[in-house]
């Protein structure tokens, strides 16, 4: 989705420094715990400043679902014959999980491999099988629209100073960069999702990996001019449209330091490594 860069006027204090604190991260992302504009902040309102950033088109936001329950078509799919449900048999486990209640993600059946759970938990609010009653912000990165914003309409105002010389530090650097047009913007909105799969299936012939393309190899294609959270979000998309399989590696004696580091961290198990196209 575009967004129209706002006007300065549009953002707040509390909401520039959240964008200039961005600026102290790899590939101006984090997790969200680590963006509370000042002690004073809750995490309700620093949430609600991420959100209202988002709608500005400035971050962008990885969204998790952590409450759920059935919808009434779930129920109703939950009394059809099992040979012609159409959900695959982990899908069918997260609809029995709460048939009775709703539920977290912790709490879904134990067959159903955890750092699969939020890719499941959205296709199947999707198609309206489950209704999402609570979701809670992961991680937070910059958009390119928020760095052309600090970049060329960024013009607080007033007389009281509120940033501290850290964050003026980490906007001074990040103003000293090449301050020319972001050279992945082309790049990034001309590279579609049938793009990227052509390229991963040739990286596999290439390479010989037997339809178990190491993510790292895709990096060192693409990275630059993609940033890396940029590249996990096209993964994501394509593993959604059920293109490719993004598995874990077991055995990482086989491959170095960096290689494995080149992996999608998940929060419980080793991370995304192996990219197969189905």
């Amino acid at each position: 989705m575009s967004h129209r860069t706002p006007e300065a006027s549009q953002v707040p204090a509390l909401e520039l420094k959240i964008l200039l604190r961005l600026l102290q991260f790899p590939d101006y992302r984090t997790t969200i715990t680590q963006l509370r504009p000042n002690t004073k902040t809750t995490p309700t309102e620093r949430d609600c400043l991420c959100r209202q950033l988002h709608q500005k088109g400035l971050v962008d936001c990885e969204d998790k679902i952590t409450r759920f329950g059935l919808t009434v078509a779930g129920r109703t799919l939950l009394t059809l014959d099992v040979s012609i449900l159409p959900v695959t048999p982990d899908e069918r486990l997260v609809l029995k999980s709460c048939k009775g209640r709703s539920i977290s993600p912790g709490q879904i059946h134990r067959h159903v491999p955890k750092n699969q759970r939020q890719r499941l938990l959205a296709g199947l609010a999707e198609r309206g099988l489950i209704r999402v009653i609570k979701r809670q912000i992961g991680a937070v990165w910059m958009t390119h629209e928020g760095q052309r914003f600090l970049r060329e309409d960024c013009a607080p105002q007033g007389h009281t100073p509120v940033l501290s010389w850290t964050l003026m530090s980490s906007y001074l650097q990040f103003m000293r960069q090449n301050a020319s047009p972001l050279e992945s913007d082309n790049f990034v909105a001309d590279l579609t999702p049938d793009d990227l799969l052509q390229i991963i299936t040739h990286l596999d012939t290439m390479l010989n990996t037997e339809n178990y393309l190491p993510i790292c190899h895709l990096r060192e294609k693409l990275q630059p001019p993609l940033l890396r959270h940029e590249l996990d979000q096209q993964l994501y998309q394509l593993q959604r449209e059920d293109r490719i399989d993004l598995s874990t590696l077991q055995d990482v004696a086989q491959y170095s330091r960096e290689e494995v580091a080149a992996g999608i961290p998940q929060d419980i198990g080793g991370p995304l490594f192996f990219i197969s196209v189905v």
